[in-house]
């Protein structure tokens, strides 16, 4: 057996699992929304049990359903997860999401805590925050812009 390293090349310590009802149409919707690369996949006939993606430097890994196992995703708009993925322009990246077929959750707008941020939902009722960092704040900025936003009730930036 070959020696490895505790936490594989290419990947961080935690890494996202979706499961997903229909994964070869996430994988497609993935490579369409978010330019994913498939780096591999374990398949039963059509049923994925597992694939590996990588989107910007992180990695993803989902699989199809297996309500026979008790492993199901998301109900739509039922999930508490959000997966938050920074790109060098969110206006494009949000852009190109919605035209591959995510559902606008939240548009994409200038933050108090210095993020341009808004929030698709994915075909397979997966949640995706795309930001891109705008202002470097000290947390003591942040308070300050969001004591403002929850007493007005606006989020944006100044």
């Amino acid at each position: 057996m070959k020696a490895t390293q505790p936490v594989p090349k290419g990947f961080h310590t935690i890494t996202p699992h979706l499961t997903v009802k229909g994964a070869q149409a996430a994988i497609d919707f993935y490579r369409r929304a978010f330019g994913a690369k498939e780096l591999r996949r374990h398949a039963f006939g059509d049923t994925i049990a597992h694939a590996q993606l990588q989107v910007g430097s992180s990695m993803l890994m989902l699989m199809d359903e297996f309500p026979e196992h008790g492993t199901l995703g998301p109900r739509a708009g039922e999930t508490g997860t959000v997966l938050h993925l920074y790109v060098p322009d969110v206006d494009a990246s949000f852009k190109r999401a919605v035209e591959a077929g995510a559902e606008v959750v939240m548009p994409v707008e200038d933050m108090f805590w210095g993020d341009r941020y808004g929030i698709v939902q994915d075909p397979f009722g997966h949640r995706w925050s795309i930001a891109s960092s705008c202002e470097e704040l000290t947390p003591e900025e942040v308070m300050e812009r969001a004591a403002k936003v929850f007493s007005t009730g606006d989020c944006g930036g100044d």
